[in-house]
């Protein structure tokens, strides 16, 4: 399956392998799939309507065989002249202090993003009540954990049409004797009976250890956020969900929040329950997130302040890839029917009648919002993972980012040249690396948790 395919239409591939065996079932499935795309089509439409723009650029393909496949020919790829500079002001002037980051520039970016990209977040959102569903004690590997399952009760009573509830698992060491750092991600949600293959083996013939593992090791906990719970990934779920209920089942309009903003609210609400919890250092709290949790992973970092580190893993078109680069995926897919709903309905401008070099914010600046807490970008290989995702485009996105990080004190990359494979640049506070594996965070977490280890001790 090509990368592009893949990326839209992962949760689906998975639904669909779980039901392969009961014909009703995968009928039923497939027919609720097709309601769900003509819905997000139709919204897709209204947003045009309301935007009065009647075509849009096709985005490229992702199978290299394609007439209009995806450019992968770094020569070709920086069709731009300049990008936003991150510390000039819209009169000219320069940000030459911290002061004048915090106090103008920054709220010129955050003002740019919420209008012509991410949407705004609504003032007047409702409380959420977190109830303790079970308490477990139970063994991951080799350390016993203790395990929470907790649901996120949204109020309502504005729109009782709607009932939302935001959905997570907490795991912290059983015998920890202190509040311990945790790591909160992105978590997918799989059919009933489905079936992730089992993690490689070592060189002793033993399962690598996972990520939580490798958590509960260091003695921290970890998070599963389970994002789609609270909002849907598709167009035909903006009427419902968070969204649908502020805007009490009504279309949005084109500066409201997408989908990605709306996931990064409910990362801030699981961070107010953790904030009560005593088994967390709620000081000590990261965001993981891959490819469309990536972005939301890094727009979660860039909004909610008190997170204290981000991992962002091949987040692409959307996330930290420079969306004026040429390679891979572009604006133009992320505008279309099938991904829209991530963002602002305004950002479908840029596909058609403006481009991308119309945008007064790049991904770079997305970074620079994270600034000066610390951000790792992860990718994987181009002949595993594909070129979908633009590695550079990503890497590029943390290097532009790096003057806003000498400002405000801090280290960047350290380089401008892309790094060979694994070649870990983890001596500042924004950090890459390209791992040889696929459309996973996986290989990288040792060196993000050797990274982390400088803020979290």
């Amino acid at each position: 399956m090509k990368k592009s395919i893949f990326l839209l239409l992962f949760p689906v591939c998975a639904a669909l392998s779980a039901t392969a065996q009961d014909t009703t079932g995968r009928a039923a499935f497939l027919a609720a799939q097709d309601s769900i795309r003509k819905l997000s089509v139709a919204d897709h439409q209204r947003m045009l309507d309301q935007l009065g723009i009647r075509t849009l650029r096709s985005g490229p393909s992702g199978n290299p065989s394609a007439p209009n496949a995806a450019n992968a020919d770094e020569s070709k790829a920086t069709t731009y002249t300049s990008l936003p500079d991150p510390l000039v002001l819209k009169n000219g002037k320069k940000v030459t202090s911290a002061r004048m980051w915090w106090t103008q520039r920054r709220p010129e970016i955050v003002e740019d993003f919420d209008r012509e990209v991410y949407g705004r977040t609504p003032a007047n959102l409702p409380k959420v009540t977190w109830e303790v569903a079970s308490e477990s004690r139970e063994m991951n590997g080799d350390f016993p954990v203790i395990t929470k399952k907790l649901i996120g009760h949204v109020d309502n009573s504005t729109y009782p049409a709607l009932k939302v509830d935001i959905e997570m698992t907490l795991s912290t060491p059983a015998n920890a004797t202190k509040p311990v750092p945790v790591m909160m991600s992105y978590g997918f949600r799989f059919p009933p009976g489905f079936r992730l293959p089992p993690p490689p083996a070592s060189a002793s013939g033993k399962p690598e250890p996972t990520w939580q593992q490798q958590l509960l090791a260091k003695g921290w906990g970890y998070v599963v956020l389970y994002p789609t719970s609270y909002q849907a990934d598709n167009g035909a779920g903006l009427t419902q969900g968070i969204i649908g209920l502020v805007n009490k089942g009504r279309p949005r309009k084109p500066d409201d929040w997408g989908t990605l903003k709306a996931w990064a609210w409910g990362a801030g609400r699981a961070l107010d329950y953790l904030e009560t919890d005593r088994a967390v250092d709620a000081k000590k709290v990261g965001i993981e997130g891959l490819s469309r949790y990536g972005k939301a992973a890094a727009v979660t970092m860039a909004y909610e302040p008190r997170i204290a580190i981000g991992f962002i893993g091949s987040s692409g078109e959307g996330g930290v890839k420079i969306h004026r680069r040429t390679f891979g995926e572009q604006v133009e897919n992320v505008a279309s029917a099938a991904e829209y709903h991530w963002m602002a309905g305004n950002f479908i401008k840029f596909a058609g009648p403006l481009t991308p070099n119309d945008l007064p914010v790049d991904a770079h600046e997305l970074v620079a919002l994270c600034a000066p807490r610390p951000v790792f970008i992860s990718v994987g290989s181009p002949t595993v993972e594909g070129t979908w995702v633009d590695a550079k485009g990503m890497f590029l996105g943390g290097v532009h980012a790096g003057p806003v990080y000498r400002l405000l004190g801090k280290k960047d990359l350290g380089t401008t040249e892309f790094p060979p494979m694994e070649t870990a640049l983890v001596d500042g506070d924004v950090a890459f690396r390209q791992h040889a594996g696929g459309h996973t965070t996986g290989p990288n977490w040792p060196t993000f948790l050797a990274f982390a280890d400088r803020y979290f001790k």
